[in-house]
């Protein structure tokens, strides 16, 4: 099997905008992350049309062939002007970040907008693609619910590539923790922190949720090791419990920026049984969580 490179020193930040309340917190985020790459930056806005196509309608009931005809054509005369709204509001969205970008961050931005849904679209654009940028919540999800959005889930599961999703609101990151608990993912975490420029120079911490032994030292000092040959300087914990709890406490008690872990699988068993706790940890996270795998 043909090993995958670490990171994709050629590849663009791509950051996914919609009309939510995190539209400016992924602006900011993509823009930072692009000018600690030194990474061109594209924001692009789906336009997803697949719902409420009148094609879709059921009009075999009770109205008579004219009247029929006569309701699909005002329904395609509408779905004509909704796409043209929606067009021209993405339009508005992509110039806006645009702007948001150059000013605060001084970084320039490739704009795109393209129909479809954003999994297949990040999909189709992924080859050209270093990081992605996305919001914990599209503009459609439920927010008293508690839950990720429905696309932020089919995206971690989908694409290969590093995901960055953003928090509410961006804040200068300055410390940043690993979770780490010695799994072939966690380690390549590791790696892959060592060999991007993204995060060189913070402040560094290791995280193993469980307890002090002498296989989970062995693991801890083999990442340390591999930090400090690449310059960081890791303060390493070890703290009991279960992840989902643990990890968010510890980044309120630490004042952690960001988050580093590990993502989903992508066999179909795998996404059945591992990802829980990024899932749970997601969802009470009031900082960005960049997802590695």
């Amino acid at each position: 099997m043909e090993t995958q490179p670490l990171i994709h020193e050629n590849g663009q930040v791509l950051a996914a905008i919609d009309a939510s309340v995190y539209t400016a917190s992924v602006a900011d985020h993509a823009a930072w992350a692009a000018s600690r790459l030194g990474a061109p930056l594209e924001f692009v806005h789906a336009i997803d049309r697949r719902h409420g196509d009148p094609a879709g309608l059921n009009l075999s009931g009770n109205l008579s062939l004219g009247a029929q005809e006569d309701l699909l054509k005002e329904l395609a005369d509408l779905d004509a002007e909704h796409g043209r709204l929606a067009q021209t509001r993405g339009r508005l969205l992509l110039e806006q970040v645009r702007d948001r970008a150059a000013s605060l961050f001084g970084v320039s931005a490739q704009l795109a907008q393209r129909n479809g849904g954003l999994v297949e679209t990040l999909l189709d654009l992924e080859a050209g693609v270093r990081l992605f940028v996305i919001g914990k919540r599209g503009e459609h999800a439920n927010f008293a619910s508690g839950h990720l959005g429905s696309n932020l889930e089919r995206v971690m599961r989908a694409v290969h590539r590093p995901v960055l999703i953003a928090s509410r609101a961006f804040k200068p990151i300055q410390r940043f923790t690993i979770a780490f608990d010695g799994s072939p993912t966690t380690r390549r975490c590791v790696q892959m922190v060592c060999a991007s420029p993204l995060l060189k120079g913070l402040d560094c911490e290791l995280l193993t949720v469980g307890e002090d032994t002498e296989e989970r030292r062995q693991q801890m000092q083999w990442a340390k090791a591999q930090l400090q040959a690449a310059g960081f300087h890791p303060h390493s914990r070890y703290i009991e419990g279960s992840p989902d709890a643990v990890i968010p406490a510890t980044v309120k008690e630490f004042a952690i920026d960001l988050l580093v872990m590990g993502a989903y699988g992508h066999s179909r068993i795998r996404n059945l049984i591992v990802g829980s706790t990024t899932t749970q940890v997601l969802r009470s996270s009031p900082i960005p969580v960049l997802l590695l795998r």
